[in-house]
């Protein structure tokens, strides 16, 4: 589920007495999982109520709590029963963040096995929201950054939006989230890199679970080579962005375009920052990633090695490449 205004605006309607009004989400969460607003503040939290014993290891490190800019995290007795895990908006200005920062932590807990796990994984996502927003400086996106953005929005507009709906397209562009891959779907994955260089020699991966195959009838590796220039007749990152918006005519999809895109760091009150450079897509290859692929996968590696970063020539890797009817065949998959 995408957290969006309609729900808090719901939330809002003034209340008789002081208060709070919630909205519960994902019942089938191993504990309760609500949307909250507090009457008359309006302030607006997200709440993970459970028991105590399942909290206790939560109660044990509350003054480690993690904090960010605008966010804050609180556990709130609620008897000697029950305690509440609340993630709290301090900062109005920064509803647009908390919207997909809400939905992410939400979605996240749901999938834990229990009560303990879940709150865990929720402080464990609150803190990389915490890095995220650290991360990104008053300038925005740095330029190795921005590149890897446009290389993923430009497989995701020309490959993606052109063969699958637009919800099943948004919802496989899976990168901002931390997954192995940028694009996970049914039949393929895909791991999307960018460059700059007339004609790399080399594709740098930054771990050994993103060549990796598992789990995934096939996977993909895309590069995309792209011309970089203040000005010129190239699509800013602004451009492209509101290219793939406007192709998304549900705006619960948007929405969700939207929260991952402030998951990359592409955030609301910078987007006068991305106007320039300006990008030219020269060329995209595919490659297919399979047994004989040189790469460095999880398997490989002795115990005790781990957060492997690696180069993969170039050359060598056109008995490799994939048509784009092949690349198309994949991304629609195995039941089109």
């Amino acid at each position: 589920m995408t957290v969006t205004e309609e729900e808090w605006q719901e939330l809002e309607v003034p209340q008789g007495a002081p208060g709070r009004s919630r909205l519960r989400l994902h019942p089938e969460a191993p504990l309760d999982v609500f949307l909250s607003v507090t009457h008359p503040g309006h302030q607006r939290m997200l709440v993970l109520r459970t028991d105590a014993h399942s909290a206790d290891h939560i109660v044990r490190s509350v003054g480690k709590l993690p904090k960010a800019a605008g966010f804050e995290m609180h556990l709130s007795a609620v008897s000697r029963l029950e305690y509440e895990l609340q993630v709290i908006l301090t900062a109005n200005e920064l509803r647009e963040v908390f919207n997909p920062l809400v939905s992410d932590v939400a979605d996240t807990v749901r999938s834990a096995p229990e009560a303990a796990a879940a709150l865990t994984a929720a402080v464990d996502r609150f803190e990389r929201w915490q890095d995220l927003l650290r991360a990104v400086s008053r300038d925005g996106l740095g330029p190795e950054a921005r590149r890897g953005l446009v290389g993923e929005l430009l497989v995701l507009r020309d490959h993606l939006l052109s063969v699958l709906d637009p919800t099943e397209a948004v919802e496989a562009w899976t990168g901002p989230s931390g997954a192995n891959q940028d694009f996970q779907m049914p039949g393929v994955a895909i791991e999307t890199k960018a460059s700059t260089t007339k004609r790399p020699r080399g594709i740098r991966v930054t771990s050994e679970r993103q060549l990796d195959d598992t789990g995934t009838p096939a996977l993909l590796l895309a590069l995309t080579l792209l011309d970089e220039r203040r000005g010129g007749t190239g699509a800013s990152l602004n451009r492209l962005v509101n290219e793939i918006r406007e192709r998304l005519i549900s705006p619960a999809v948007r929405a969700r375009l939207d929260g991952r895109l402030i998951q990359v760091g592409y955030l609301p009150g910078q987007h006068e920052l991305y106007d320039e450079p300006r990008y030219t897509l020269r060329d995209l290859r595919f490659w297919h990633v399979r047994e004989d692929f040189p790469r460095i996968v999880e398997s490989d590696l002795p115990d005790g090695v781990g957060d492997c970063s690696y180069h993969v020539s170039t050359s060598g890797l056109d008995r490799f490449r994939a048509t784009a009817d092949e690349v198309t065949e994949l991304i629609k998959g195995p039941h089109a």
